[in-house]
């Protein structure tokens, strides 16, 4: 197999679940990695294999083919153009940029040089969304009419070892944990048509209680609440909360309601939601009294309940490169992939929809659109995965 060489530009808090988890792959290698923090680069390469480089020297070497893209929300927009300008395929983590138009620029030059984008969360490739999107697909619950997402949590500052950049521009929970529920909600229901929204910031400042900067004050620039309305284009009708601001609550993190049921996430952890790639799903049917436990993860010698054929959904524990091991194929083959910076661009305007609602009072009409993402066949787990 013609493996893809990955370049890793980033190397903080994220970067060891990619470096681990990209091993796992039989398509695509990590080939180096840079930082801005040479130290850190030069670790994260004795420690897992691979070279430490600069950004241009990155970006200049002829065997880097996909640059990963794990710098901070607002450098996003500045790697991605400059690995683009350099004849590199991106994959980025979320959001793909933060403004629509750095994000449009970054689609509109990778169409024009031909080459491709891609854009995490991949966790919507997971056992449990997955296997959500197959039974609305088959009708177990009927028509999809309505849905809710609920992410409800008081701030990174308490676990996180820098989180100050998550009350600065292009964070905040909408553009931190959003991009996993609107990016779940697109899996499952596919594009939106109109939003709207309101948001606040309820602390004017944050004490970080987690070590090192323990007792640091941060002073927020950005709402900490947001709760929306997404209208989609198939009718669906869903409400979304994302919030820093909550302590506990007992709200469902992502649900969808049909015509004849409802599908949930039904979590041992309150704080798994479609961040998560593992869990369980439940479901009620009209005609049913009780909840239902759905299997997402089933040997793969063994049949599925709904349709008689091998389970495909095997990413059941923190997979991700899913996604970027996914568009490394579309590389090598051609066609589509699924963590595409198509849907990552919808994602984001419907996400700056709402806060420009919240700014105008005022419905806002999504310009963007995407195609529903394909579910990931068990030949292509193979492909990827060697087996």
């Amino acid at each position: 197999m013609n493996i893809v060489k990955v370049g890793i530009v980033g190397c903080g808090n994220i970067s060891d679940i990619y470096f681990s988890n990209i091993a796992l792959f039989n398509n695509i290698e990590v080939y180096a990695c840079a930082d801005i923090d040479v130290g850190r680069a030069e670790a994260k390469a004795d420690a897992y294999g691979c070279k430490a480089l600069t950004v241009d020297g990155m970006l200049a070497d002829p065997d880097v083919e996909v640059i990963l893209n794990l710098t901070i929300p607002l450098a996003h927009y500045e790697v991605s153009m400059a690995a683009l300008n350099a004849g590199k395929h991106v994959y980025s983590e979320k959001s793909l940029a933060v403004t629509l138009e750095d994000g449009e620029a970054i689609i509109a030059l990778a169409k024009s040089k031909g080459l491709l984008v891609g854009c995490a969360p991949d966790t919507f490739l997971g056992s449990r969304p997955q296997t959500m999107r197959k039974m609305i697909d088959d009708g177990w619950i009927g028509r999809p009419i309505a849905a809710t997402g609920f992410m409800t949590c008081h701030g990174h500052e308490v676990w996180h070892p820098g989180p100050e950049f998550y009350y600065k521009k292009g964070a905040g929970p909408l553009y931190d944990m959003g991009p996993y529920y609107v990016t779940a909600l697109i899996a499952l229901l596919g594009p939106a048509k109109r939003v709207c929204g309101m948001e606040k910031i309820s602390f004017k400042e944050r004490m970080i209680t987690s070590q090192p900067l323990a007792g640091k004050m941060i002073d927020v620039e950005v709402p900490t609440h947001t709760a929306g309305t997404i209208e989609f284009v198939n009718g669906t009708i869903a409400t979304l909360i994302t919030s820093f601001d909550i302590w506990d609550s007992n709200l469902p993190r992502l649900e969808i309601y049909g015509s004849e049921g409802t599908i949930s996430m039904d979590e041992a952890d309150p704080l798994a939601g479609p961040d998560i790639f593992e869990g369980v799903t439940k479901y009620r049917r009209r005609d049913k009294a009780d909840w239902n436990g759905f299997p997402t993860t089933i040997p793969r010698n063994e049949k599925t309940p709904w349709d008689g054929i091998p389970s495909c959904y095997d990413y059941a524990t923190n997979s991700r490169g899913v996604g970027l091991a996914d568009m490394a194929r579309a590389i090598r083959e051609g066609g589509r992939f699924r963590a595409n910076g198509d849907m990552a661009y919808h994602a984001l305007e419907i996400m700056v929809g709402l806060s420009r609602s919240s700014e105008s009072g005022q419905y806002y009409e999504v310009k963007s659109t995407c195609s529903l993402p394909e579910l990931l066949p068990v030949d292509q787990v193979e492909y990827m995965m060697g087996k």
